[in-house]
C-alpha cells in the first residue's frame, strides 16, 4: 500500500471541504492506503490558524490530526534535504525551504506526495507526487 504525505495546500482543501480533495482522500482510506501529515506541514498549517486566530479551524485540524499520523524528522531527513537544496541550488533552481523538507521527508519515507502545488516540486528527482485537486 501506498502511504500519502499532505502538503500544506491539501490539508487546508480538506477542512475546506472540497469536494474532489475529499472524494480522493475517501478512495484512498477505502483502499488501504496510509495518510501522514509531514511535520513541516503540520507547523505551517498551525502557525497560519494561530496568526490568524482562527481557532474553531485549529480545533477541526486537530481533530483530523486524530485520523492521521503526524511525522517527524530525523537525521536522514534532514540530511537528504541539505543535498536536495544543494542540487537543485547548483542547477540555479531556488526551492522555499519548507518544501523542500518536505520533499526530503518523503523521499528518505518513500512517500508519494499529494500537494496542489506541482511546480513547487516537479525538479526533485526520485519525488512521487499526485494532485487530489484534479
Amino acid at each position: 500500500m501506498t502511504t500519502f504525505a499532505l502538503d500544506t495546500n491539501i490539508v487546508i482543501f480538506l477542512l475546506k471541504e472540497d469536494e474532489t480533495v475529499n472524494n480522493n482522500l475517501d478512495r484512498a482510506t477505502r483502499s488501504g492506503h496510509e495518510l501522514i501529515i509531514p511535520p513541516i506541514v503540520d507547523y505551517e498549517v498551525k502557525r497560519g490558524f494561530l496568526a490568524k486566530r482562527m481557532s474553531r479551524k485549529m480545533s477541526e485540524y486537530i481533530d483530523f490530526c486524530q485520523s492521521v499520523s503526524v511525522g517527524v524528522f530525523d537525521e536522514a531527513v534532514w540530511q537528504k534535504a541539505a543535498h536536495v537544496f544543494a542540487t537543485l541550488y547548483q542547477q540555479g533552481i531556488v526551492v522555499d525551504d519548507a518544501d523542500v523538507l518536505i520533499a526530503a521527508y518523503c523521499l528518505v519515507n518513500e512517500y508519494t506526495l499529494v500537494t496542489n502545488n506541482k511546480r513547487h516540486f516537479e525538479n526533485i528527482d526520485g519525488l512521487k507526487y499526485v494532485d487530489w485537486k484534479e
